[in-house]
């Protein structure tokens, strides 16, 4: 018998429960999981019933795992069992991916669709695994695919934490000159060692002193948004990643004037998490995580729903 946390409506606990081993039906496979990250949209799922419209309900939330393979179903074509790997969480053929749709990575085992699957290379922890399934998928695309971070890019970084840490340094091992906007003191510090050219408490403050062609949003405070609009450079561009707000204003001057882009990015594919797991195997990206276990799940929620923490809360199942 697996045990998993299960989610069972806004507002409520999540629920420890057992439930017979999951078995790998045709075009999935069966997994044992290694480990976990902590989201903050699980915190947003129960404190937020907006997030319902997403979930299939009860479920085992979690959608940022890896582990090994324990059953290939049939179709299957190209992994075994033994496999290491980590599970894309974006939606799939079959709607909305484990932790939304089918029960995810709170769990001991899981199932995913083959297609969502990433082999991990040897070298590279299942802590790192699993935190570069959605922090790492998310960063990289909105720095290298939304943001085209590159030679002779100049980038502004809002946020340096869970996300905003590892989309820095993806941005600067892809060649941009970046530049980090905090109010958090230490987060700066730890910008600049990450190889950011400078970090400042505000985008505004970094606009002073640098042009910028794109800038990406990691916090997605509302004022944060609005500041990068002003903030970017003539036919510049803003990415927008964090959803602290979901709604802000902005000056339509700037906008017109600047003729500024402003996108959306929202996850990542299969190929975000490979590069992410290619970094991580060289010893180039090397994100701040922090390892609990399987039974602090629920309290390592709370934690993020608090504030505060740096890094990747990531849950470590034999921990």
């Amino acid at each position: 018998m697996m045990k998993g946390w299960e989610f069972t409506y806004t507002h409520k606990p999540l629920r420890l429960v057992e439930k017979p081993d999951p078995v790998a039906k045709p075009g999935y496979v069966a997994l044992d999981v290694k480990a976990c990250g902590l989201c903050h949209s699980d915190v947003g799922a129960l404190e937020d019933e907006k997030w319902l419209a997403l979930m299939k309900y009860p479920l085992i939330i979690g959608h940022e795992y890896a582990g090994v393979i324990t059953e290939v179903g049939e179709g299957v074509t190209g992994y075994n069992v033994g496999d290491r790997v980590g599970v894309c969480p974006m939606p799939t053929k079959d709607g909305y991916g484990g932790g939304y749709g089918r029960d995810g990575g709170y769990a001991t085992k899981s199932t995913a669709p083959a297609e969502m699957l990433v082999p991990v290379p040897d070298n590279v922890s299942f802590t790192y695994a699993a935190a570069a399934t959605d922090a790492g998928m998310t960063s990289h695309h909105a720095v290298a695919v939304a943001g085209g971070a590159g030679p002779g890019i100049n980038m502004g970084i809002i946020g340096i934490g869970g996300l905003g840490q590892i989309g820095t340094r993806v941005a600067v091992l892809k060649g941009a000159n970046v530049y980090a906007a905090s109010r958090n003191p230490a987060a700066r510090e730890e910008a600049m060692k990450l190889g950011c050219k400078a970090a400042y408490p505000s985008i505004s403050e970094v606009a002073e002193h640098h042009d910028l062609d794109v800038i990406v949003d990691f916090a997605g405070a509302g004022k944060t948004t609005a500041d990068a609009l002003e903030a970017v450079g003539v036919n510049g561009r803003v990415v927008l990643v964090g959803m602290a707000k979901l709604e802000t204003t902005l000056n339509t001057m700037p906008l017109i004037t600047k003729e500024v882009t402003i996108v959306g990015s929202q996850g990542g594919n299969v190929d975000d998490i490979a590069s992410v797991y290619k970094m991580m195997a060289s010893g180039d990206l090397k994100p701040d995580v922090i390892e609990i276990g399987f039974d602090d799940i629920p309290a390592g929620l709370e934690k993020l729903k608090q504030g505060g923490v740096r890094g990747r809360l990531v849950a470590v199942m034999d921990r």
